[in-house]
C-alpha cells in the first residue's frame, strides 16, 4: 500500500506514473503489499523505486563482474585504488575518487574477492552512485571503507522487521548450527532480486530455498536446525539520498 501524504495512492494515479519497464514491478510490489509505504510526494516515490530498481541490477552486475567469494583473512582488492588493511578491509586511496573506486569492482571484478555482507554494502554503494551521480556521490562518500557492516553514515542504512519484501531489499538467511571452522557461512546476506529470487554473493541469484540448502550443508556435524530465512529488512533511508 502506497501512501502520499496520508493518502492512499490509487491505481488510476498508479498507472500514471512515469517509471521505466524495469520499475514498473517494485512499484507494484509496493502498491499491493499490505505493509504501507509511506511517501511525502511522487517524486520521493519514484526516486526510492529507482534506487530499488538500480540495487537489483547493481546484484546482477556484480555476478558477472568475477569478484569472488572469501573471508576476511583471504579477501583481495585492486591495490592500485585500495589499500588492503590488516583486519581484510578496502579503504580507498586518498587520491581515488569514490566513484572510480566502486565502478573498478564491476569493471575490474576478478582482482576482488569479499565476504557477503561487503557486497551488500558494494551494492548499496553502487545503486546509490548510479542514482544520483558521481558529483553528489564523490561529496557524500569521501574516506570510504569497505569492511563487514561498516559504511559511510551517509548511506542511512535502515533495518525494521517485516516478511513482505521488496525488490532491492537486503534480507539474512540465518544458519544458527554453522560448522564453527567455517563461520563464514553463520548466515547469508542477499538482496531481494523478485518474489523468491535472491543474489547472495558466492551463491548467485536463486530461490530461498537453494540459498537455505546451501547453508545446510555447512552446518556442524550433527546439526539439526535448518538455515532460515529471518523477518528481517535492511535499506538505505532512501528519502536522505534523494533530491
Amino acid at each position: 500500500m502506497i501512501m502520499i501524504n496520508g493518502q492512499v495512492l490509487q491505481e488510476s494515479q498508479l498507472q500514471s506514473i512515469q517509471v521505466t519497464s524495469k520499475e514498473r514491478p517494485i512499484l507494484n510490489t509496493l502498491a499491493s503489499n499490505q505493509t504501507a509505504y509511506y511517501f511525502t510526494s511522487i517524486n520521493e516515490l519514484t526516486f526510492e523505486v529507482k534506487v530499488r530498481a538500480n540495487t537489483t541490477q547493481a546484484s546482477y552486475d556484480l555476478l558477472q563482474s568475477g569478484a569472488g567469494f572469501a573471508d576476511f583473512e583471504h579477501s583481495t582488492c585492486n591495490q592500485a585504488l585500495w589499500t588492503l588493511t590488516p583486519e581484510g578491509g578496502f579503504l580507498l586511496k586518498s587520491s581515488v575518487s569514490p566513484q572510480r573506486g566502486i565502478d573498478d569492482i564491476f569493471k575490474n571484478g576478478s582482482l576482488y574477492s569479499f565476504e557477503c555482507a561487503v557486497a551488500i554494502i558494494i551494492i548499496f554503494y553502487k545503486a546509490t552512485l548510479d542514482s544520483i551521480g558521481a558529483a553528489s556521490f564523490n561529496t557524500l562518500f569521501q574516506g570510504m571503507y569497505l569492511f563487514s557492516w561498516r559504511y559511510d553514515e551517509d548511506l542511512h542504512l535502515i533495518s525494521h522487521s517485516g516478511s513482505e519484501f521488496v525488490p532491492g531489499d537486503c534480507v539474512y538467511f540465518n544458519n544458527p548450527e554453522f560448522n564453527p571452522r567455517t563461520p563464514e557461512w553463520r548466515g547469508e546476506n542477499a538482496i531481494v532480486m523478485d518474489y523468491d529470487l535472491y543474489f547472495g554473493h558466492g551463491i548467485g541469484i536463486v530461490p530461498g530455498q537453494s540459498i537455505i540448502q546451501s547453508l545446510n550443508e555447512e552446518r556442524r556435524p550433527g546439526a539439526r536446525l535448518s538455515a532460515y530465512l529471518e523477518n528481517r529488512i535492511t535499506h538505505p533511508e532512501y528519502r536522505y539520498l534523494g533530491p
